[in-house]
């Protein structure tokens, strides 16, 4: 029965007539840890390139197909099968067991094959979690010193515009200052000349002075 393909193997409870026998209750479930030992952890021994190919998690949480050649993952695929997964639950139940029986196949390996696979994946997901949590470490102390750096280079930019404006203050008030000594000094000279022309010269912000203007020769 060796060159048989494992779906040969399958069994369909479907009674012709009443005389029929009713095949056998399956295995009843056990609890897993009647047939796997207590958690132990998981170690990788190499490192996973590709997180998504959960193949090479199992590989390097050296967990391989078994000789017989059934792990939990054929069964999977066994019940995904044209032929087992439009049956009744019970059926398929039976019919895996039929297969794994007539392959030397202990249930119990096919547990804790599946068992295994799931620790690896909770222990690479923890692995992934972590690796999450330092890097968000890692960027928050860099986005902070960043962020120092941008809050002491804008106070440093800002204090440059301030000093800009504080020099352009300062020119536009000594403008304002000399135009008002200017306009002390241009009346002072307008005072004095103005008695000696007919038309005062000297531009000021006021009126010219014509005194003593009609007088010179």
């Amino acid at each position: 029965m060796s060159n048989k393909k494992w779906y040969n193997y399958f069994v369909v409870t479907q009674p012709t007539d009443a005389a029929s026998e009713t095949p056998a209750p399956a295995e009843a479930p056990r609890r897993v840890s009647e047939v796997v030992p207590a958690e132990a952890e998981t170690t990788f021994a190499t490192p996973v390139t590709t997180p998504t190919d959960l193949a090479e998690i199992y590989t390097a949480a050296k967990i391989g197909t078994p000789a017989h050649g059934y792990s939990v993952l054929k069964v999977a695929e066994m019940l995904q099968n044209e032929h087992i997964r439009s049956l009744p639950p019970d059926v398929k139940q039976k019919s895996i067991l039929v297969a794994l029986d007539a392959a030397g196949v202990k249930v119990a390996d096919i547990i804790e094959d599946a068992v295994q696979r799931d620790r690896a994946l909770d222990t690479y997901e923890r692995v992934l979690q972590k690796s999450l949590e330092d890097l968000r470490t890692q960027k928050a102390a860099e986005n902070q010193q960043l962020q120092d750096e941008i809050n002491k280079r804008v106070a440093e930019l800002k204090a440059r515009v301030d000093q800009n404006d504080a020099e352009l203050t300062a020119e536009q008030n000594n403008l304002l200052a000399w135009r008002v000594r200017k306009r002390q000094e241009e009346d002072r000279i307008a005072e004095a000349v103005g008695y000696f022309v007919s038309e005062n010269p000297i531009t000021t912000a006021g009126k010219s002075s014509d005194k003593g203007g009609s007088n010179v020769r």
